[in-house]
């Protein structure tokens, strides 16, 4: 039996995906260096909705075989696996992945149709059968280890977000005439934040994306009230819908709040990209009645402590 073992829960399956629009052929994209990474990190994105986590799921490798793309998944916990398959089974990967991919390649949408296989197993066939579904996985044990390429393509992932907010933060600071708040966020382009100013406490502020610093102050001061947040912040953000927050509050409860918090924001900007911007921050903030915070990430605070 699976539970019986004291060896850790591991398994593995094939995720075959293709688009159903003929001017979309996934394996072409993901075979070009320049859509390659989008391509990954749509996958990656998606994967970490279906289980609640960065780590959920791993994938081994990456094959291309027209007209599918098939992505080889490693299960190491079965209840991320059971989080996975329900995600499947649901339709909610199946949303996550085409609305990262619209992202990510910047298309108007992507339709996909989605197989699981586990060795000869069709496991769409016995979705409403978690439990036979775990045992074919289960039955499965990769074949390889993770392929360099995706190795490569996870710490160029990791790398990006960190650069691309840090550059942002830099380039508005770069344009910025001292003494001057008000000023409207400069134009970029692609940038799609609905607001280029926001008002808080009556003062007008320039919006602008969430920086590294942004996110180690939230993180260190939101404190227990971080989950009320995240349910804010959900209003227009799919990829913290309850059961993600909830699965945070369980994979980061030994690390403690800070984890957790800053594991909610990570979440947050990773899924919004551009959109992540410190105006839907603040407001989320103020909704929980958490001022002090919103004023601190402002850098409106004085030297005497604010309650």
């Amino acid at each position: 039996k699976m539970a019986g073992s004291s060896a850790p829960w591991i398994g593995s399956a094939y995720l075959f995906l293709q688009s159903t629009c003929k001017t979309i052929v996934l394996p072409s994209l993901y075979e070009s260096s320049q859509k390659k990474p989008s391509v990954f990190k749509a996958l990656k994105l998606a994967l970490a909705d279906s289980t609640g986590s960065m780590n959920g799921v791993d994938m081994l490798k990456v094959h291309c075989s027209h007209p599918h793309l098939i992505v080889q998944l490693k299960f190491c916990k079965q209840e991320n696996c059971r989080r996975f398959l329900q995600s499947y089974r649901e339709g909610a990967l199946q949303e996550s992945l085409q609305n990262h991919l619209q992202l990510s390649l910047a298309m108007t949408r992507v339709p996909l149709e989605m197989e699981l296989k586990a060795g000869n197993e069709h496991l769409d066939n016995m979705l409403k059968d978690e439990d036979r579904c775990l045992e074919c996985i289960y039955r499965e044990k990769p074949d390889r280890l993770r392929d360099e390429e995706i190795t490569e393509l996870e710490e160029c992932l990791k790398s990006l977000i960190v650069c691309q907010s840090i550059s942002h933060n830099m380039a508005v600071k770069d344009r910025m005439p001292p003494n001057s708040p008000s000023l409207p966020f400069p134009s970029q382009g692609s940038f799609v934040s609905p607001q280029v100013t926001f008002v808080f406490q009556g003062q007008e502020f320039a919006n602008r994306m969430l920086t590294p610093d942004d996110h180690q102050k939230f993180a260190k001061l939101v404190s227990k009230k971080w989950k009320q947040v995240g349910r804010s912040l959900q209003k227009n953000c799919r990829a913290l819908r309850d059961p993600v927050i909830d699965n945070l509050a369980l994979e980061y409860d030994r690390e403690g709040l800070y984890e957790q918090a800053y594991q909610l924001l990570l979440r947050f900007i990773q899924s919004e990209g551009k959109k992540a911007t410190i105006a839907r921050l603040i407001a989320a903030l103020e909704e929980n009645g958490l001022i002090s915070l919103a004023e601190e990430l402002l850098g409106l605070h004085s030297n005497e402590d604010c309650s």
